[in-house]
């Protein structure tokens, strides 16, 4: 630098015909300027810079994904039984694809795990818990036949403030409640009056839960795909995976439901990039109730 300065210092220009020597102070101003405008184009807010490389890192999942093309099939992954634990749900966030997440109430991260999937722009469902037929082990606090409808509109409620932000529901077990005409009677006006969606998670053929959303008006769909991971084995998985794509294809859209099992993710890891390749598009659940 020191050179380069006693250069532009004793360097000589013409003007009309006479040499004259410039003038030093003109020259180190001239330099100033000159280094300053390298420091402004090769330097970066370091604030601004690690803003930008987090901003890279976590966009959200819709945005990692090419658009739609007509009559592509679709396919939704809904992993519920969230709201434990975080690590389990970070895992799930970076998976770089639309996946929708279903978040028990009352557990001891239901909150944060929805307002961080919230920040990250992924979808977040309520898992509302319902009685079952069988000896599962049950939630402390579930929608029961019999309930009347004051009791089920303060329960739906009460579990809106524990899941904060949700787009719409499925059923937690629930093979004898959403087999029970009367008490889906009663859920569907609450969830239309929220706005909310229903997601029939299908744990019993005797199932009204779907036929009570559309006669009330509520937007629905349901799983009309095999579970993934009633066998908690990556290959088998990965095998249901592969149903769930065929069926997406056959069907033209499909909504399939899955785990936070650690077998589960590692065949999501692998199995999903090849959804795309098979001409299924994954969209999240809200892109495919009706």
């Amino acid at each position: 630098m020191h050179q380069r300065e006693l250069s532009i210092q004793n360097r000589t220009v013409s003007f009309r015909g006479t040499a004259r020597r410039t003038r030093p102070e003109v020259s180190v101003a001239a330099l100033f300027l000159i280094v300053l405008a390298i420091c402004f184009a090769g330097c970066k807010s370091p604030e601004k810079s690690a803003s930008r490389e987090r901003a890279h890192a976590t966009p959200p999942p819709s945005t990692k994904l090419p658009a739609a093309k007509p009559g592509e099939a679709k396919l939704a992954i809904l992993i519920d039984d969230l709201g434990s634990d975080r690590a389990v749900a970070e895992q799930i966030f970076a998976l770089p694809y639309p996946v929708t997440i279903s978040i028990l109430p009352g557990h001891p991260q239901s909150v944060e795990i929805a307002n961080e999937a919230h920040r990250r722009g992924y979808e977040v469902m309520l898992h509302l818990p319902m009685q079952s037929v069988g000896k599962d082990q049950p939630e402390p606090q579930e929608l029961e036949p019999g309930m009347p409808s004051a009791r089920v509109s303060a329960m739906v409620d009460q579990f809106l403030v524990d899941v904060p932000g949700v787009r719409g529901i499925n059923n937690h077990q629930g093979s004898q409640a959403t087999a029970d005409a009367a008490l889906m009677s009663e859920l569907m006006p609450v969830l239309r009056a929220h706005h909310l969606f229903y997601v029939d998670s299908r744990t019993t053929a005797a199932t009204v839960a779907y036929d009570a959303a559309r006669q009330n008006g509520v937007p629905a769909g349901f799983r009309n795909v095999p579970f993934l991971d009633d066998v908690e084995n990556v290959a088998a998985i990965e095998t249901q995976i592969n149903l769930a794509i065929r069926g997406a294809r056959e069907k033209g859209e499909a909504i399939a439901i899955g785990h936070p099992h650690p077998a589960t993710l590692q065949a999501l890891r692998v199995m999903l990039p090849k959804a795309q390749s098979q001409g299924v598009r994954l969209v999240y659940v809200s892109d495919l109730v009706h």
